[in-house]
């Protein structure tokens, strides 16, 4: 049966109200960013050459590294792309290296030519973050993984506090989600009950080895992924806790290359 016409006056109201009315997880109007669940496997690889024959639905890997032509393959193999990206360091080897002023650049977080930025300068960072997620979504990912993103709790060489860490990664979460794209929560374990409303997930280092994994759960009772590794504990000593907490686990080692052992 045909529908009776719209006047033109219903019509333009109802456009106007679709346009307005937000969408229920925060999103682009239709909610049609990705949301994994708990427990999802993942392969993450950030360094060497990126071997894509691991069977599992998701793959995070370097952002800058990596063309839209291997998210097009990742895609057509079945499986989402997380866009990896240092948001609260900077690193010396990336092509915009040179647009951070000095005046940004603190002290080396423990990594060759890394510093840590000063994130209460959203005034310069806001537009070289958000550059960054834009080639993220010109690449075709499916996600952000924004790394270094508890400053606050390190010594940076800048006075940042809880509440100058809560505005960033609230700020880069907002950054992913105007461009349609997913975007995780990397450790800064403290202000997860803060934080678990503007993430999709998590992704987080180590949290066995610390006792800290519990700490992730607002994740994984919200519905959200939590994709986690350790490095030098067997899995014998962390799979059991991870599969009771629902988290996504696995082993690696320190350079994040191909290698590793999932729970």
């Amino acid at each position: 049966m045909r529908r009776p016409a719209l006047t033109a006056a219903l019509l333009a109201l109802l456009v106007l109200l679709a346009g307005c009315s937000p969408s229920p997880d925060g999103g682009r109007p239709g909610g049609d960013r990705w949301r994994p669940r708990p427990g999802t496997a993942w392969q993450w690889q950030l360094s060497g050459r990126l071997d894509t024959s691991v069977d599992v639905p998701v793959y995070d890997i370097d952002g800058f590294d990596h063309p839209a032509g291997t998210v097009a393959q990742l895609h057509r193999d079945g499986r989402k792309a997380v866009c990896y990206l240092s948001t609260g360091a900077w690193e010396e080897f990336r092509p915009d290296a040179g647009e951070f002023p000095e005046a940004v650049l603190g002290k080396g977080n423990g990594w060759e030519g890394e510093r840590w930025l000063d994130i209460r300068r959203t005034d310069v960072l806001e537009p070289l973050m958000a550059a960054r997620f834009d080639m993220c979504r010109k690449k075709g990912f499916d996600a952000v993984e924004p790394d270094n993103m508890d400053g606050y709790a390190n010594d940076t060489g800048f006075p940042l506090t809880a509440a100058d860490q809560l505005r960033y990664n609230r700020l880069i979460a907002r950054l992913a989600h105007d461009r349609g794209l997913a975007v995780g929560l990397k450790n800064d374990l403290d202000q997860i009950p803060q934080l678990v409303g503007d993430f999709d997930f998590a992704v987080n280092e180590q949290c066995a080895q610390y006792g800290e994994c519990a700490a992730l759960k607002p994740f994984t009772d919200a519905g959200k992924a939590v994709f986690h590794v350790e490095y030098e504990l067997p899995t014998g000593r962390f799979c059991a806790q991870s599969r009771r907490l629902g988290l996504s686990s696995m082993l690696k080692k320190y350079d994040l290359g191909v290698w590793r052992r999932a729970c």
